[in-house]
């Protein structure tokens, strides 16, 4: 845990050196369009994101599919659906905590609304399928969650599914329907055929979770830094001392994953001959075929590079993208911030053709945002500022849609 912490703590000392010592690099800009904002608030088309100034997590997140937006708001505990003029069509929300819906008074026949109450608790991630199920990430009460005592983890997520019409269909566990509760949920995901997959963390590493479209599970991998394939450095022919697994994310068409894997090297002072940090060596992206088992050839990610000059001399460093996502056609899109928006980075499932292009964005304004890519390669964002939450898209989908793979 502390290698991992002064790993973090490096990096993001030499990214924030970066982003106010960089060069003016030339990246195409991706004109973005702003589609609607939500106003704060306790009404059901506004988000309460409570305290904004003040300290702790902010459990809100978004997704996007068709051009329908979906919003889970963990501190007003509901689910907004919206169109991409921001009218509210949907409203999952617990009766205690949300008012009641204006338009619940109205003929129900004649309503094009849908407002379904459910007493959530602690909401996370959300995902939708083709046939517009919603699956979000909840908490069981204190009095339904466990613990297992051999991998010291406590069990108290699952995955809620709701049927197009708003019905509660069933709770998600490890098992499936009505199962034993998750550890910690990082993300999940649906796939072109209904599919879902959950990615748990755990004290050891990760573990996917890999369920049909009648919520069976079909697999399950858990996946630690010690099994990641190793490679010989290529400054010393030395393995590297560390690896991290920086995301998880299922591919869209195949039983199979994708680990982008960050490589580092101890790094060795030239005069004294003593360890005084590490380097960032390479990053790798690693199908892992689900039904096998077995790694697939890497692809190798190039790292976002630039040259810091101080003192008559002249340095290169390189930052590892982060990984946000793949799309149905197989294109990998990875992000980074920099001093005046985003850096995206899309790589073809080849290697052979790597895009570049820069999302405008005032990171100033910026208090909190959640991005998300859809299968067909558009990138969406919410953005929380200080009176306003902006929801805006980029259609990256016109940059990768022309190449044939």
């Amino acid at each position: 845990m502390k290698k991992k912490i002064y790993l973090f703590l490096t990096i993001s000392f030499i990214l924030m050196t970066l982003l106010s010592c960089q060069r003016k690099n030339v990246v195409a800009l991706v004109n973005e369009k702003e589609l609607f904002s939500l106003k704060y608030g306790s009404f059901e088309d506004e988000l309460n994101l409570f305290n904004l100034s003040g300290t702790g997590a902010i459990n809100t997140y978004m997704t996007m599919l068709d051009g329908f937006f979906y919003i889970a708001n963990g501190e007003l505990k509901k689910i907004m659906e919206l169109n991409s003029y921001g009218d509210l069509l949907s409203l999952y929300y617990n009766e205690e905590i949300t008012k009641t819906p204006s338009f619940t008074n109205k003929d129900t026949e004649n309503s094009t609304k849908k407002a379904i109450s459910y007493p959530f608790n602690t909401l996370g991630p959300i995902a939708v399928d083709s046939r517009k199920y919603l699956y979000a990430v909840d908490s069981l009460p204190f009095e339904r969650q466990e613990y297992d005592e051999d991998n010291r983890l406590l069990l108290r997520h699952v995955v809620l599914r709701f049927k197009s019409d708003g019905t509660f269909l069933d709770y998600i566990g490890q098992q499936g329907p009505g199962g034993t509760p998750f550890p910690f949920i990082k993300n999940i995901y649906t796939t072109k055929n209904n599919e879902f997959v959950v990615i748990c963390n755990t004290n050891s590493g990760s573990i996917v979770y890999w369920f049909n479209a009648n919520g069976f599970l079909l697999y399950k991998i858990p996946i630690d830094e010690n099994s990641v394939p190793k490679f010989e450095s290529e400054s010393d022919s030395e393995l590297v001392t560390y690896v991290s697994v920086e995301n998880i994310i299922p591919d869209n068409i195949y039983h199979k994953v994708y680990l982008k894997v960050d490589y580092f090297q101890n790094y060795l002072d030239s005069a004294t001959k003593v360890q005084s940090g590490i380097d960032y060596e390479k990053t790798l992206l690693y199908p892992l075929d689900i039904e096998t088992g077995l790694y697939e050839e890497p692809l190798d990610i190039p790292a976002y590079e630039d040259s810091v000059s101080e003192n008559l001399s002249k340095e290169l460093y390189s930052i590892p993208f982060d990984f946000l996502g793949v799309t149905d056609s197989g294109w990998f899109f990875f992000s980074l911030p920099i001093e005046n928006g985003y850096l995206i980075q899309m790589v073809q499932p080849n290697g052979q053709r790597i895009l570049k292009r820069a999302l405008p964005i005032n990171h100033n304004d910026i208090l909190y945002y959640s991005l998300n890519l859809s299968g067909n390669g558009i990138i969406s964002g919410l953005f929380v500022q200080k009176d306003k939450a902006d929801v805006t898209w980029w259609r990256t989908d016109s940059l990768v849609g022309g190449f044939v793979n």
